[in-house]
């Protein structure tokens, strides 16, 4: 299945009149230690995709440097253990996981990054697995025979979650068998910290109510049509500057796109 909007688009949320920011969610970023640029990419991309609030989860060492750094509309919480039962949505790893943080399962996740090494045997198809191709070999070793799509499918098989295998074609896998191929990218997205980005756009959808497939394919989609629009010289926090536009013209379409 080829990644179109018209897939998905139905699923995106559209922010309506009299409505409040937790009638969108709330996402909730757990900090990297010292990293910290892959915690603020992923945290200020959720935000942009739509979350009504989002929380960056930070040791108490780190926090000011998250405070000092971060916009005012995002909220830094100094403490690990922090839980709120309005979280609606998490994503782990960007940058790195910091010591004491429990993945929690009871809400939809995104797992990034270092995360993906502390991730049980198997989860639900509410998680976001999102790995590129060395960390795919890690994670997955037995799973290196076959295509991309017959590779990330049998990993979505094995774990019970969604994944992403990023790279040229990124490949969205259900459990159920669903695959679904991105031709819709940009070379100029093979840049430092683009992929934290894509890990809190997906929160963001995630924390919006989106299913967990249709938002790993949304977000795969708006992450590579932002690519094509910035082009050469595009660095990892360009592409949050151009997401309320393209937002804007799904809202706006008619079927899609």
């Amino acid at each position: 299945m080829k990644n179109v909007p018209e897939n998905w688009i139905e699923h995106l949320l559209r922010k309506a009149s009299g409505a409040h920011k937790y009638d969108y969610g709330h996402a909730a970023i757990y900090a990297a230690p010292s990293m910290t640029g892959a915690t603020r990419l992923a945290s200020t991309a959720a935000a942009r995709m739509g979350a009504g609030l989002v929380s960056v989860i930070s040791t108490e060492v780190s926090a000011p440097i998250y405070m000092a750094a971060l916009p005012a509309h995002i909220i830094v919480r100094d403490d690990v253990r922090w839980n709120d039962s309005r979280v609606t949505a998490r994503a782990y790893g960007s940058g790195g996981m910091s010591r004491g943080v429990k993945i929690r399962f009871n809400r939809p996740c995104v797992l990034d990054a270092d995360a993906l090494v502390c991730m049980p045997d198997h989860m639900n198809d509410t998680c976001v697995l999102t790995p590129h191709e060395g960390e795919f070999a890690n994670v997955f070793p037995n799973i290196n025979k076959g295509s991309r799509e017959e590779r990330a499918l049998a990993a979505a098989q094995k774990c019970g979650a969604i994944i992403v295998l990023k790279g040229q074609g990124s490949v969205i896998a259900h459990p159920d068998g669903r695959v679904c191929v991105n031709n819709h990218d940009s070379p100029h997205l093979a840049s430092a910290g683009t992929g934290d980005v894509l890990a809190g756009m997906i929160c963001g959808l995630l924390a919006q109510g989106m299913p967990a497939f249709e938002a790993a394919c949304a977000g795969v989609w708006i992450h590579g049509e932002a690519g094509c629009r910035i082009g050469a010289g595009l660095v990892a926090s360009d592409i949050e500057l151009v997401l309320g536009q393209i937002l804007t013209e799904l809202n706006g379409a008619d079927g899609g796109t």
